[in-house]
Formats: structure tokens, C-alpha cells, sequence
């Protein structure tokens, strides 16, 4: 049993179930990342978890993976590919840890996938560029004031 502290659901709002974001490119960072196993053991996976900072899907969650270990090399290249792809697009072309490319606005191109298990319909993410692809617009050079990154 867990204590629930005299919750009262009379007095809090229900969230409803969230449906994927729509095919679309969105700005968004990375806001947690965490290298995970992979189901069967054989390898691991650096799981991404994203934010939307604009539009009406603003503070919505997608997630990606990138395989970076495992024992199909072309499945470590695509995903070497997309590390390559986020390192570009945040301008740190060197991490060496995953924080390092935390909270730092991208371009994000999500697409929508039917699962294999369930049938649902779920985010993919098929893409990182810098920020400024999505507005076609040179980024602005950055203020140097407190303004969060997500606004820049």
C-alpha cells in the first residue's frame, strides 16, 4: 500500500490521453537523456527525451533512440548518423556525455508510425537540424542576458 496523502480527485483536474503531434518539423531540445540495455541484453541504446518549445504542441514529449551499441554494425551507423546529426545541430561537435547537448534548441523532424505490436500510431523522430532551418532564417547571435535558450 502507498500513503496517498488525503488525495481528493474532486479537487484536481484528470489529464486525458495525449495523441501523437502531427508529421511536422518542430523546434524542440533535449531536455533527459539516459543510456538504457536493450530488451535482449545484447547491446544499448542512449534514449532521448525531447520537448517542443513552440506552436500549439508546446511542452509535448517525444522520445528517440539512438542504438549506439550493438551487435549490428549498420544499426550502430544509423544511429551514429543521428548522434552526428544532433552534435551539428546543437554545435557541440565533441560531447562526452549526453547533458551536453541538453537544453539547446534544434530543429526536429517528427513523423508519425503505425507500432508493430499494437497498431497504434506513434512519433518517430527522422531528423535534426540547427534551429534556423525550420524558419529559413539565420539564427540570431545569442543575448547576453538571462533569456532562456528556447527563446533565442
Amino acid at each position: 500500500m502507498a500513503n496517498l496523502n488525503n488525495f481528493n480527485a474532486n479537487e484536481v483536474e484528470p489529464n486525458v490521453g495525449f495523441e501523437p503531434v502531427p508529421a511536422d518539423k518542430y523546434i524542440a531540445m533535449i531536455t533527459a537523456s539516459e543510456m538504457k540495455p536493450t530488451k535482449n541484453g545484447d547491446g544499448s541504446y542512449l534514449e532521448l527525451e525531447l520537448t517542443i518549445l513552440e506552436g500549439p504542441y508546446k511542452d509535448r514529449k517525444i522520445w528517440d533512440r539512438l542504438c549506439l551499441n550493438h551487435p549490428n554494425a549498420q544499426t550502430v551507423k544509423i544511429a551514429r548518423g543521428y548522434l552526428s546529426s544532433i552534435c551539428r545541430a546543437t554545435g557541440v561537435m565533441q560531447p562526452k556525455d549526453s547533458c551536453e547537448l541538453h537544453n539547446i534548441p534544434m530543429c526536429v523532424t517528427v513523423k508519425c508510425k503505425k507500432r508493430d505490436d499494437n497498431d497504434e500510431i506513434t512519433n518517430e523522430v527522422r531528423g535534426y537540424a540547427k534551429k534556423e532551418s525550420v524558419a529559413g532564417k539565420p539564427q540570431q547571435a545569442a543575448p547576453t542576458d538571462n533569456t532562456p535558450p528556447w527563446k533565442r
